[in-house]
């Protein structure tokens, strides 16, 4: 998903009206938050997104990102995944459905998208159950490890 206009507007207005539901303040740091959030490509952790808030001279802390994290999750603004035993986020408004490619050795991350594997799972007959999204992991070696192996025999 490409971070445009249109997109930046309605991530604000869902958040803006997540808050006002929830009785929170509408803050600069939490709008600065999202924002980063939804110019950042892929995956990222914790420290990648205060790292980029530090590099865009807007400081806080790690705590004021793990609350704001929370709402984002709850405002479903934000998906978290467990990676590598890391918990790893990404922006998922308007993002459509993709699948996970995770290198066991280096834990690169690339996300692709097959519309047979989509199908396949959707149209499942899971009987009393009704699928609203799922996420896929699939673990193996990246081309660049596999290189590094092959370079060291």
């Amino acid at each position: 998903m490409k971070n445009t206009d249109q997109t930046k507007k309605a991530v604000i207005q869902i958040f803006t009206e997540y808050l006002k539901s929830h009785n929170l303040r509408k803050t600069p740091e939490r709008f600065a938050i999202l924002d980063m959030i939804y110019t950042i490509e892929g995956h990222f952790d914790i420290d990648q997104l205060y790292n980029k808030m530090q590099e865009a001279n807007y400081h806080v802390s790690r705590a004021t990102l793990y609350n704001n994290i929370s709402l984002l999750l709850d405002a479903k603004l934000l998906n978290r995944h467990h990676i590598n035993n890391q918990a790893q986020y990404e922006k998922c408004y308007n993002s459509g459905t993709h699948h996970h490619l995770i290198c066991s050795i280096c834990g690169k991350v690339k996300e692709f998208s097959d519309k047979g594997i989509q199908h396949s799972i959707m149209d499942r007959n899971t009987s009393n159950f009704t699928i609203s999204h799922y996420s896929l992991y699939i673990y193996g070696i990246c081309s660049k490890c596999q290189e590094t192996l092959k370079s060291k025999i």
